[in-house]
């Protein structure tokens, strides 16, 4: 099954005319945008649209491909936006990993408790926590992957610029005039401070700005962004977070960024839920909370 949300993103930006009023419309960047379209292009094989100074052109493909799924697309989109009712009550159960429910998440679904919808978070990483979201044990989960699963239906919340940083002492360790020609070589000395055991965030970083993982050793294993931060400040190694996360510590001097590639990796956030069972007023109040306040977060 094609991906919702590269269909709809593909939609908006040809019902827009360019990749500029697309993204201010569906409160994205435009690398973000584009990196979909260009994902939806890989699958499908084919150009869909051409684009130039005065905006998007589609191509033959594009438009059978709109004719197609422009009615289905927009009607799963009104599900999940649909209005929630007034009334809502009740317990919904959230799962996410613990910096972003923390930093995100809980800001964001506050004032609902004053409308007597009880929160229930569970924390951890995102696959057992979708194994949850299958035996109805959890009723929503914020998650950074998708496995495909026919009891699972997705949709994308936010994308999440990731930027590689370095406490000033190590920042000064690297040669940059290397840096320049063989990044990956320039940093290797360093050690890494890393999500888990897979490197999973780091990994996805150096694969797609140096073509292969890293090499570098390991100093620090911790499942939580913000004490991935708290270790690079403290200069045991470098690391990829979100760039809202990178940010205040940049600017305070604590980190520098130690790489500026043409395109940042953007990581999706995703909202996942059962598919067999609709959400619960309470939960469909959640979901629609998630989604607007995620048109203000500054994660780009």
């Amino acid at each position: 099954m094609r991906d919702l949300e590269l269909l709809a993103t593909f939609l908006e930006v040809r019902r827009a005319g360019s990749v500029t009023a697309a993204a201010s419309r569906l409160g994205l960047s435009q690398p973000s945008v584009s990196e979909r379209l260009a994902r939806l292009e890989e699958q499908f094989g084919e150009t869909l649209l051409v684009r130039s100074s005065r905006g998007v052109t589609p191509t033959p493909a594009g438009d059978r491909l709109a004719a197609r799924i422009g009615d289905p697309v927009d009607r799963l989109r009104a599900a999940w936006t649909a209005e929630p009712a007034t009334d809502a009550s009740g317990t919904v159960r959230i799962g996410g990993a613990s910096d972003v429910v923390a930093s995100r998440v809980i800001p964001a679904l506050a004032p609902l408790a004053a409308q007597g919808i009880r929160l229930e978070f569970a924390l951890g990483r995102a696959q057992p926590l979708l194994e949850s979201l299958k035996e109805r044990r959890l009723d929503v989960v914020i998650a950074s992957i998708r496995p495909a699963d026919a009891a699972i239906r997705y949709r994308g919340l936010v994308d999440e610029e990731f930027v590689l940083v370095g406490a000033p002492s190590l920042a000064r360790a690297i040669d940059a005039r290397r840096l320049g020609s063989d990044p990956a070589g320039a940093l290797v000395h360093l050690p890494l401070v890393v999500y888990d055991e897979e490197l999973s965030i780091v990994r996805r970083y150096w694969r797609s700005q140096f073509g292969h993982r890293p090499a570098n050793p390991v100093a620090i294993v911790v499942p939580d962004l913000r004490g991935i931060l708290a270790a690079v400040v403290a200069g045991a190694g470098i690391s990829a977070i979100p760039r809202y996360l990178a940010d205040p510590a940049v600017a305070s001097g604590s980190v520098e960024i130690l790489h500026r590639p043409e395109e940042s990796p953007i990581n999706t956030l995703h909202i996942a839920i059962p598919v067999h069972e609709p959400p619960s007023a309470a939960t469909a109040a959640v979901i629609t909370r998630l989604l607007e306040t995620a048109r203000a977060w500054d994660s780009f």
